[in-house]
């Protein structure tokens, strides 16, 4: 068992409101977020909110997680999101709610990583490091010395190589974030949907 850990509780001040609300061709990013996991194979999948957290839709298929201090930043919100899951879990696939291009392939190739003996594996692109991460329970520990303020995992994964097992996903997707509308715009072509279809809502 693989769980899905979506990190979905900032405030998206760049943006001007929380980006898992923010809509890409019709459907919040937050719940686009969801299915990725789900489709990527991972169960359970919970989802750390924290701003925004009384006006998110519906998410079916997934636990919400409430960060009351997600306010200290991503570090603290992976560590209430991976504290949350159940004992029994192994390991967890980490994504970001504003990363509306990742592929359910890349979630199963990190997954695949891990049946092959893998303790950490992270997705590659064009040779650079991003999500999806999966880390296992034995790296959980780990991460308190180092998932500080709006820093995750890359500092663990940088001091110890040797845990680490790189994913080139390349082929399948894209970790380009959304921090701003037009960001959203540039993007929206390239997720499937129109450029030309409705503006985005935010």
């Amino acid at each position: 068992m693989t769980a899905g850990l979506l990190l979905a509780a900032g405030a998206g001040r760049r943006y001007g409101r929380p980006k898992a609300l923010v809509e890409l061709d019709g459907e919040p990013l937050v719940r686009r977020a969801v299915r990725l996991l789900g489709d990527g194979g991972c169960a359970p999948v919970h989802v750390v909110l924290g701003a925004g957290a009384d006006e998110m839709p519906d998410l079916p298929g997934a636990v919400p997680v409430r960060h009351d201090r997600w306010s200290n930043g991503l570090g603290s919100s992976l560590l209430r999101g991976l504290a949350s899951l159940p004992a029994d879990v192994p390991a967890a696939v980490v994504v970001l709610v504003d990363q509306p291009l990742l592929s359910p392939v890349a979630v199963r190739r990190v997954r695949t990583a891990y049946a092959d003996g893998a303790v950490v594996a992270v997705a590659t692109y064009a040779g650079r490091r991003g999500h999806p991460i999966l880390l296992t329970r034995r790296t959980w520990p780990l991460l308190s010395g180092y998932a500080l303020g709006d820093r995750g995992a890359r500092d663990l994964l940088r001091d110890r190589p040797d845990l680490v097992v790189e994913v080139p996903c390349d082929d399948v997707g894209s970790p380009a974030d959304v921090d701003t509308p037009a960001d959203l715009l540039r993007l929206r072509p390239l997720s499937g949907g129109s450029a030309s279809g409705a503006a985005p809502r935010w």
